[in-house]
């Protein structure tokens, strides 16, 4: 996170210093304007930082659960073909899974939630 934040103020600090000074604006003047620049694009990267991280937990947290179905189905499955459970309840299993993948647990959407991005 400090380094999106660096590289996000160093970039913008850049790229302003560098239009202003081939404007041909004063010294002063490009320095000033790069480094409010510098402040407001290390705090937009910061914020588009936030937002990727939360969308990657989110996409892990639901292949997760997807993976969980697939082998909770596939061990059903084989113990249904062993006779230990019925066959009933091994196809209520297969469609409890395929329905849990698409729907996030309420402890992830709270984990996920305004106090989670207080770190």
């Amino acid at each position: 996170m400090r380094y999106v934040f660096l590289f996000s103020g160093v970039c913008g600090f850049v790229l302003v210093a560098a239009v202003g000074y081939f404007a041909e604006r004063p010294f002063d003047l490009v320095l000033r304007d790069a480094a409010l620049a510098c402040l407001g694009s290390a705090l937009v990267g910061r914020w588009f930082w936030s937002v990727l991280d939360r969308a990657f937990a989110s996409t892990m947290e639901v292949r997760r659960a997807a993976a969980e179905a697939a082998h909770a189905t596939e061990e059903a499955t084989k113990e249904a073909a062993k006779g230990t459970i019925n066959k009933t309840t091994a196809s209520l299993l297969t469609a409890a899974n395929k329905q849990s993948p698409t729907r996030p647990s309420s402890a992830s959407a709270t984990a996920t939630g305004p106090a989670a991005t207080h770190r």
